[in-house]
């Protein structure tokens, strides 16, 4: 839109310097036109969007002066229709729209960076994307330099020829969030280093208005950030100012930057904040997927003196899309042809069904944004991230691999499987069809699977993992687990100390056997800082996620939404209890966000030894939360059960060993006798602990064999009279049963003539 001056490939380099003109210049109006997260949106909206986006470009007193700028993941975890033609349809959409500039988003580089440079941007003299992606804090490992331009300069005037007294050369800087490293498979960005891009941005911004004309110049500088504020609508400036991190960070950066554009967080707002040196600043984010357009107005004085701030006033706002296309603009009318031959290439092969669906089921969410729209909520467990881990699992073929687990990390999925079926342009999708768009909406990031032989030690160390490094933006990211595995998580434990137990297949993990976990290649080389994941030793299986997935969601239907966790928060709990213990659990986020499914109450079940169960108790679940108090039953184990999530707690239960002692009557031997005395004994049996032992004793003598029945821990058994005098060997068993071991007592009765 605008004209760009400079070639700045290299670290530095020289730009004209546009000299204030002798007589007093006008105000001159700089449009900005900002997009961020668009990730390969192309839909029926589109052009929608791209009616809006022509709208505000053209909501300025001199059109010309339009700069369109994104902030990064125009492409990336696209929608079907462009990522099955690796985003090209979205390539075209912005060449067509005339983006200028971009931060580079994490996302650009899910490809790895020689695809971004050689397919994405291209060649210099046929580039592909015909905007500037710029990275201020990317550089080579092996040379130092930046990988990406770190600036681009723009022109903007009235357009009258002959006229450059209200010329006005527009820097724009870009960075991108230095966490990229660990948001995408760390292969494909080996070679390169990614500094803070704050610190990264300033230097350049400085560098653009420090008066030395052979490190080219800027009048205004504008940084577009592929990071920002944590909230958007729901807070505001100063709140997110005060959470420090990197929006604080851009908050006190330099005063040489006039206005920000942010991306990567996918909030909504328009904000201005006090820039360092006086004067306030604009910053802007637009939320996702096309939702709204951004626009920053500043008003310039095109005749400052050198080393002032020419800009004397702004606006900023964030304009939602239209409503309906305007297709006699000849701009959206070509965005337009993109649209709709990708939709009908698109068509041919995800209209098919691959799978059925009896509900919904979801990532999960925690409220709305100001707009009602649900917000995923990558820190809580998820229906969808465990099913697609059981895919993981099971879709592998055991002559390729044996996997013991899948584990999924949250932002590998982005998109829903949905019941509603929409027959409006596919009429085999009715309710409850899963086509192949749908399926692959889900894991568009088109991974390897790969399996990872893991110590337990190692996969306990992934599970810590989930709380991330401090200063991440996401401070803690749950991962989706197979249904072979069940976790219990307390946050209040020490870091590292967190994960308090560990079950496949309902065993305890073995810190020293080896597992093999089958997961997303972006995770098996420690994406999402899951690095213990690299201890392992790692084998590609050459199955892409899509492919495994469709198959699986062909193979298993219908699926259904399973609201059980594998995870559970949970304190108060051990590993294993005696029968007669008390125990205290107490039990948080018990309910999946969002769910169909509320629990309302704990069951509290006896397993006995011969499988069989028994509910002994309950207690109520409020919101999630519940505190279950009771006493250890005996038998195999012990259960709480969530109704009616079906989330089960199993502990095993240690038998209680009691002891046993013995009194004979008559008491003294020598007034038992032979065919006279009938003997009494009274068989005491002790638990150990605060539980009465209940049962049953057999006492065998003289070749008879008595039975009598535990009762308050005493047995009382009568003996008939012996035949013969002489010493007779007793024994007394207490008989195992669902609460105690077996114990034995022997003795000797002596009998007299």
């Amino acid at each position: 839109m605008a004209t760009a001056s400079g070639v700045l490939a290299a670290p530095l380099a020289v730009v004209g310097l546009t000299t204030a003109p002798a007589h007093a210049a006008p105000s001159v109006e700089i449009n900005l036109v900002a997009v961020n997260d668009f990730h390969g949106r192309i839909n029926t909206n589109t052009t929608k969007w791209a009616t809006t986006v022509e709208a505000v470009s053209a909501d300025t007193t001199t059109p010309a002066n339009t700069l369109m700028v994104g902030a990064g993941d125009l492409i990336g975890a696209s929608e079907f229709a462009s990522a099955i033609q690796d985003d090209q349809p979205t390539i075209d959409v912005m060449n067509t729209l005339g983006l200028d500039a971009s931060a580079v988003g994490n996302h650009e580089f899910d490809k790895g960076w020689a695809d971004l440079r050689d397919r994405v941007i291209g060649p210099a003299a046929t580039p592909n994307a015909t905007w500037d992606y710029l990275a201020s804090n990317v550089t080579v490992k092996a040379t130092g330099a930046t990988a990406l331009k770190p600036y681009q300069t723009y022109v903007v005037d009235n357009g009258t020829p002959g006229d450059a007294s209200d010329d006005v050369t527009v820097g724009v800087v870009g960075g991108v969030t230095d966490e990229t490293p660990s948001l995408v498979s760390p292969a494909g960005v080996a070679e390169l280093q990614f500094s803070d891009e704050v610190a990264a941005a300033a230097k350049y911004a400085d560098i653009l208005k420090d008066g030395n004309t052979a490190n080219g110049e800027a009048d205004v500088v504008v940084a577009t950030f592929h990071s920002g504020a944590a909230v958007g609508a729901k807070s505001s400036f100063e709140a997110e100012v005060a959470k420090g991190g990197v929006f604080a960070r851009m908050a006190s950066m330099t005063g040489s930057v006039d206005a920000i554009i942010n991306g990567h967080t996918h909030q909504t707002y328009a904000w201005q904040g006090p820039k360092p040196g006086g004067g306030t600043r604009a910053y802007i984010q637009t939320g996702e997927y096309a939702a709204n357009v951004g626009q920053i107005k500043l008003t310039v004085d095109a005749g400052a003196a050198p080393g002032t701030n020419p800009v004397t006033g702004f606006t900023v706002q964030n304009v939602a899309r239209a409503g309906a296309e305007d297709l006699t603009n000849p701009r959206v009318a070509d965005v337009k042809q993109i649209v709709d031959a990708a939709l009908a290439n698109a068509k041919v092969v995800g209209d098919r069904p691959v799978g059925a669906v009896t509900a919904d089921i979801s990532r999960a969410y925690d409220g709305v944004d100001a707009s009602g729209k649900p917000v995923e909520d990558r820190g809580s467990e998820s229906p969808l991230g465990d099913l697609v881990a059981n895919a993981l699992r099971d879709g592998v073929a055991a002559d390729i691999a044996k996997p013991d687990l899948g584990i999924v990390n949250p932002g590998g999925l982005r998109a829903d499987l949905v019941f509603k079926g929409d027959t409006a342009t596919n009429p085999a999708n009715t309710d409850g069809v899963i086509t192949f768009a749908e399926a692959n909406n889900v894991l568009p990031f088109v991974n390897n699977i790969s399996t990872v032989a893991l110590t337990g030690a190692q996969v306990k160390k992934i599970l810590e993992q989930q709380w991330q490094p401090v200063g991440s933006q996401r401070p803690f990211l749950h991962l989706g687990l197979s249904d072979n595995v069940q976790t219990t998580l307390d946050p209040a434990q020490p870091v590292g100390q967190r994960v308090t137990s560990v079950r496949i297949n309902g065993a305890p993990l073995d810190l020293a056997k080896t597992y093999s976990v089958s997961t997303f290649s972006f995770l098996a080389q420690g994406g999402d800082n899951f690095t213990a994941f690299t201890e392992g030793k790692a084998k590609d299986t050459g199955l892409i996620d899509r492919d495994l997935w469709v198959k699986y969601l062909s193979d298993k239907k219908p699926v259904s939404p399973d609201f059980a966790r594998e995870q559970i928060y949970v304190s108060g709990l051990k590993d294993s209890y005696h029968a007669g213990d008390k125990a205290t659990i107490v039990f948080n986020r018990l309910d999946m966000l969002p769910s169909g499914v509320k629990n309302t109450r704990l069951e509290l079940v006896k397993v006995r030894n011969d499988g069989t169960t028994k509910v002994f108790g309950t207690t109520t679940v409020t919101g999630g939360q519940a505190r279950a108090v009771f006493t250890v039953r005996g038998g195999k184990e012990f259960r709480i059960v969530a109704q009616d999530s079906k989330t089960t707690l199993a502990r095993g239960v240690v038998l209680g060993k009691p002891t046993m002692a013995h009194k004979v009557f008559p008491t003294k031997s020598s007034k038992i006798h032979a065919k006279k005395t009938k003997v009494r004994i009274k068989v005491k049996v002790k638990s150990g602990v605060d539980l009465a032992a209940k049962g049953r004793v057999t006492v065998k003598v003289a070749g008879r064999k008595y039975n009598a029945k535990v009762k308050d821990g005493v047995a009382k058994v009568k003996l008939r009279t012996f035949a013969k005098p002489g010493k007779y060997k007793v024994v007394a068993k207490f008989l195992a049963n669902d609460t105690f071991q077996g114990a034995t007592d022997r003795f000797t009765i002596r009998v007299k003539r």
